[in-house]
């Protein structure tokens, strides 16, 4: 795995914490390893939620972990021209669709008399597919991905290399598998020009990233992204899907919970060892001697 190109594409929408100090080191001890690169990118498409002074800190906290970078940082909301250009190269394949359902309509549809509950996929609840015959041309509806057509672009299997130490190996996705547990997956709002999901794989793409880390709760999503790196015809990085890092009740650490902010520790006086010995595998992915919270939802 010489000269990997790592990545830790945090958005701005609140302070860093534990969990993305394990994550962000994780890429960078494992590009430094391999005498590669590590790249810190900005993911601030979702331009409501994002402020200057988070993204600020992001930085100051990364800096302060001992951490850097080749400038100029990529921030995604300069990349809408991109994110359009693949959106539309997959609408030109017929893969994609309008849709004008709202979150209380697609609840109302999920809720009606059906075998079995409804799937949740990794972006919530799995769309029943309401509009995808509908024929909308509504220029400010949602654009979805036809998962079922998708797939058959594809030849119904995606695969990938988990390099991490808690899937090891690769995996294999069906068809089957895409359209019950994950769905038609919405590629574009009107108030968000592109998803993560398609951001992400375009700009980890033109990067030349060639081995992701992330947080084992996006490894459903990981199938996601081969698919659409597949029918865009973008290389496929390997995936090192890492374990989360919770409080001490066993809950995930969140951006609403503060009190494991990195500039918290920063003012209490830690150092970068510090924040490994809490984060490191000696804890058990449990942030060490802090006390369980329960922030407001």
């Amino acid at each position: 795995m010489a000269g990997l190109i790592t990545r830790f594409a945090p958005s701005p929408t609140g302070p860093l914490h534990l969990g993305h100090a394990f994550s962000a080191l994780i890429a960078w001890d494992l590009a430094q390893a391999s005498g590669g690169t590590f790249l810190l990118r900005i993911e601030d498409i979702d331009t409501a939620r994002c402020k200057p002074e988070w993204e600020a800190a992001i930085f100051d906290d990364l800096r302060w972990l001992g951490l850097d970078w080749p400038e100029p940082v990529m921030r995604q909301s300069d990349r809408a021209a991109a994110h359009a250009q693949a959106l539309a190269r997959l609408s030109a394949m017929g893969l994609t669709y309008r849709c004008i359902c709202t979150r209380s309509d697609i609840r109302a549809a999920l809720s009606a008399p059906q075998e079995g509950a409804p799937a949740h996929g990794p972006d919530g609840p799995v769309y029943p597919g309401t509009c995808r015959q509908a024929g909308h041309s509504d220029s400010d509806a949602a654009v979805r991905l036809d998962m079922a057509a998708a797939m058959a672009r594809v030849g119904g299997l995606v695969s990938f290399h988990e390099a991490g130490p808690i899937y090891p190996g690769r995996h294999v996705f069906d068809t089957a598998q895409m359209v019950g547990q994950v769905g038609d997956i919405v590629l574009a709002r009107r108030d968000i020009g592109s998803s993560y999901h398609l951001a992400v794989v375009v700009d980890d793409a033109v990067q030349g990233v060639s081995l992701v880390p992330r947080g084992a709760d996006l490894f459903a999503a990981t199938a996601i992204h081969v698919l659409l790196q597949r029918l865009l015809d973008l290389p496929v990085p390997d995936y090192h899907h890492h374990r989360l890092i919770r409080d001490a009740a066993g809950q995930r650490l969140a951006k609403r919970d503060d009190a494991r902010a990195l500039s918290l520790f920063r003012a209490q006086g830690l150092a970068v060892d510090d924040i490994r010995a809490l984060v490191g595998p000696g804890s058990g992915g449990v942030a060490a001697g802090l006390p369980a919270q329960h922030p407001a939802r």
